[in-house]
Formats: C-alpha cells, sequence, structure tokens
C-alpha cells in the first residue's frame, strides 16, 4: 500500500515546499510553515486516464437567453449599491443579494463588518425572509446583547454559536434553507475531514468549499466574513477570493465617523460603486449624502484648499484637498508626504509644475491630505492638486465657491474628465458657482472656466 506524503504549506500565502524551512522563500514570512498529510499516490491511479469513462454533459450556447437574477432587497440601501445592481427598483435585477451567490466581506478588527451584517440579518427577518446567523468568535447570547442595542431585539433572526461545518450543515439541511446565511467568520471554522487547527489554509479552504457548495445547490445568499492582515488584505489562502462571487472590503478609520464599503470583485455587477456608512449611536447608518462628511465648514477662503468633485462609481462625492508648501534652509532634503492620495502621482505633478510652469519646490516640503481620510483614486484630481498646490506656494486663496477637476499630461495640456456634467450638477447643488476645468468641459450647472493648460491655471491664480 502506498505511504502517503507530507508536503510543508506555508499558512500566511499558501506556498507548497518539499521540506520544513524557517522563512517562506515567497512571502517571506517567518514560522509559517506547517506539514500536512497529502493523498497516497497509486501505481493505478498514476497510469489511469480521465479521458474516457465519465459522465457525458450538455453543453451551453452563449447566445441563449438569460433573465436576470431576483435580487433580495438586504433592507440596506448602501449595502445594496456596494452589491450592484439598480438601487430602488422592484423590478428583477434591482440591487442586493443574488440568491445562491456567495459573499466575501474583510476589513480591520472592530470596523462594523458583524454589525452591519447583523442590522442587515434583522432587517431581512422583519422582511419575512429566513436568516440564519453563525458566530464562531461569539455566544449566542452576545450577539442577542448586539441586536438589543441595534433596535433588532425582536427580528427573528436564527442564531448559533458554532464552529464545526458538518454540524452547521447538518442543521440548516433538516429545515428549508434560509435565504441569507452569514458565517462570521470564515477563519474560525473547521471541518472533521482534515486535520489541523482552524484558520490554517487547508481548513479555511475545504470549510469555504463545503459551506460553497450548500448555497449554490440550495440557493441561499452566503455571506462570509474574513480577518485581514496586518497590511489589510484578506487573510488566509488567496484562492478563497477565487471560490466567492462578490469580495467587499469594509474601509475607515476609528477615528472617523464614516465607513465605506467597496467592491474590488463582484460576478453579479460593478466594482466601481460604494457604500457609504456613518457609526452612530445605534448602529451604522446610512449616507445619502456622502459629500457633507467630506467637506469642511468654508465660510472664507484658506490657501492651499480646493474642493474636488470625484466621481465614486456613478455617484459624485465632494471633497476637499489640503496641500501645505513649507521652505527650508538651503541643502535640506525636502519631505514629501500624502495621505488619501498617490504619492507617485505628487511627484509627476510636482515635476510637471517645475517644467513646464516654471514653480520651483526643489527646496520646499510638501504635505498633501485628503479631508476626512476619503482615498482618491480619480485621475481626474490632478487639477484640484495643482491648484492646492499653486494655492499653498503662493498664499494666495483659491475662490471658495469654486471647485476644480481635470487630468494633467506631462506635456502640460489639460485633459477632460468623464462625467463632467454630473460633476457639475452635485458641485451646484452644495452651492459653488465656478468651477477651473480643461478646455472642451461644457458648462451646466456651473459657470465654467476652460483653461487649456497647467500654465493658464498658474496664471489665473498667480497672475504675477
Amino acid at each position: 500500500m502506498a505511504r502517503a506524503a507530507t508536503r510543508y504549506v506555508c499558512q500566511s500565502c499558501g506556498a507548497v515546499n518539499s521540506r520544513w524551512q524557517g522563512q517562506c522563500g515567497d512571502c517571506s514570512s517567518w514560522n509559517t510553515i506547517q506539514a500536512e498529510a497529502t493523498p497516497a499516490a497509486t501505481p493505478f491511479a498514476a497510469k489511469h486516464s480521465l479521458a474516457g469513462g465519465g459522465r457525458k454533459f450538455e453543453m451551453a450556447s452563449l447566445a441563449d437567453d438569460v433573465a436576470l437574477p431576483d435580487r433580495l432587497s438586504t433592507g440596506i440601501g448602501e449595502l445594496d449599491r456596494a452589491l450592484g445592481g439598480t438601487v430602488g427598483g422592484p423590478a428583477a435585477g434591482s440591487g442586493g443579494l443574488v440568491p445562491g451567490s456567495v459573499i466575501l466581506i474583510g476589513g480591520d478588527p472592530g470596523i462594523g463588518k458583524s454589525t452591519l451584517l447583523l442590522q442587515a440579518a434583522g432587517r431581512m427577518a422583519r422582511d419575512g425572509h429566513a436568516v440564519a446567523y453563525v458566530s464562531g468568535e461569539e455566544a449566542a447570547d452576545q450577539v442577542r446583547l448586539r441586536a438589543r442595542r441595534l433596535g433588532l431585539a425582536r427580528a427573528d433572526v436564527q442564531l448559533a454559536s458554532e464552529t464545526n461545518v458538518r454540524d452547521i450543515l447538518t442543521t440548516l439541511s433538516a429545515g428549508k434553507p434560509p435565504a441569507l446565511l452569514v458565517i462570521d467568520s470564515i477563519q474560525t471554522m473547521h471541518s472533521d475531514t482534515l486535520e489541523g487547527a482552524p484558520g490554517t489554509v487547508s481548513q479555511v479552504r475545504a470549510s469555504a468549499q463545503e459551506l460553497i457548495r450548500y448555497a449554490k445547490t440550495t440557493g441561499t445568499a452566503l455571506i462570509l466574513v474574513g480577518h485581514v492582515t496586518k497590511d489589510g488584505q484578506l487573510a488566509g489562502p488567496r484562492v478563497l477570493e477565487h471560490m466567492v462571487d462578490t469580495v467587499l472590503y469594509f474601509e475607515g478609520e476609528r477615528s472617523h465617523q464614516y465607513r465605506i464599503l467597496r467592491p474590488v470583485k463582484n460576478r453579479f455587477g460593478g466594482t466601481d460603486e460604494i457604500g457609504v456608512f456613518a457609526m452612530g449611536a445605534e448602529g451604522l447608518e446610512e449616507v445619502t449624502n456622502p459629500s457633507s462628511l467630506f467637506l469642511t465648514d468654508r465660510d472664507s477662503a484658506v490657501t492651499g484648499a480646493v474642493v474636488f468633485p470625484a466621481m465614486e462609481g456613478t455617484r459624485p462625492v465632494l471633497c476637499e484637498i489640503q496641500a501645505l508648501v513649507v521652505r527650508l534652509p538651503s541643502g535640506a532634503t525636502p519631505r514629501r508626504a500624502v495621505v488619501g492620495w498617490d504619492s507617485g502621482r505628487l511627484s509627476m505633478l510636482l515635476a510637471v509644475l517645475e517644467a513646464r510652469c516654471g514653480l520651483g519646490f526643489g527646496n520646499h516640503e510638501v504635505y498633501l491630505n485628503v479631508a476626512g481620510g476619503l482615498k482618491v483614486s480619480d485621475p481626474a484630481a490632478d487639477l484640484a492638486v495643482a491648484a492646492a498646490l499653486i494655492s499653498a506656494l503662493t498664499d494666495r486663496a483659491v475662490p471658495g465657491d469654486c471647485v476644480a477637476f481635470g487630468e494633467v499630461a506631462l506635456s502640460g495640456e489639460l485633459r477632460p474628465a468623464g462625467l463632467a456634467t454630473l460633476r457639475l450638477k452635485e458641485a451646484a447643488k452644495l452651492g459653488f458657482r465656478s468651477a477651473f476645468a480643461p478646455k472642451g468641459t461644457a458648462s451646466g450647472a456651473l459657470r465654467v472656466e476652460a483653461l487649456p493648460t497647467l500654465a493658464a491655471l498658474v496664471d489665473r491664480l498667480a497672475p504675477e
């Protein structure tokens, strides 16, 4: 009889080695490699061909018509928006959960993942849907106390504190499948078919596979909560993100009240929408106007501060770009610090300002911040950042009722930004009257001051 072989698997990245070693050669983590037994290889299995003897199945055509899936609303509009579909519509394809789909949600400890999912479970239960909430980290009484604080004490959510996947699936299979199953968290689950502690690569993969198979065969929407590493990435094997249909990241700082739910993978919708929440006394509250969170009071114009109408999916969000430029003694090494924007793009923009506009930042320290802790990746923020830098360097304030957006090329040319009409309309709604924008931007709700190049913006803000 063939002897079972032993392989050594890194518990951080899943890399497989033929022998034990102290440091993983792939992810450079120390003391993360553990031994795992592999199935025994027999001569029959090695010689047997898989080209025949199987079950024939019927192929379908890509051109066949298929109806849009009927989604289940979670009762939280911002969560439905992040999950995809059309929010607020009764027709098929409206925002919410797709039956049989699997969602993986990750975020820092204490950011509000369990609170959000308990609120969604409670609201779906109040709407008459069967909901099961299985926690491997809290006792059922702890979940009840949290539900009472959130005003969901009367919601008929089926609670359990269990970590054995076999027991969970046996209990659920004994009755009617629920519409929603929440597993909090997947790192605490374990399968008795494998050896190893919960949280290891093999246990997380096997437990998730069994739960996903149950969701696909019964049509239950499954939400898995995942731990994250110190770098903010989902812990465990990377294959876990490939197994699920949707991956959501819950972002935010504990010092700020806002939280952003951002999809990075979605098989049933786009990944360009976000859900915005604010942490209140009664849990997470929806923020229908995110611009109110990221704009400070603008009673008077301040140097180095410019408002930028960013696009988060189809939603315009106004945020404030703040810049500070400090002159240093000759010979000192200047510092560049960026919060909420790409540091490489800041370096490029400083080079364009120096090469094309004659502004020198070589002996100045530059600090850039996006107010409210928002992270901006929209390339149209170039013009707003440039305006903030010019304002901070020349000590001339940009008009308080003005916004700026547009992409800056290496030649100093300004290129139009997408969805300009929505940006201008949102700015006008919040009381702004004018905008700095690239040439060719159509005037809409605001008076647009079209600029062909970055040098034209310098002449406009610092005439002499």
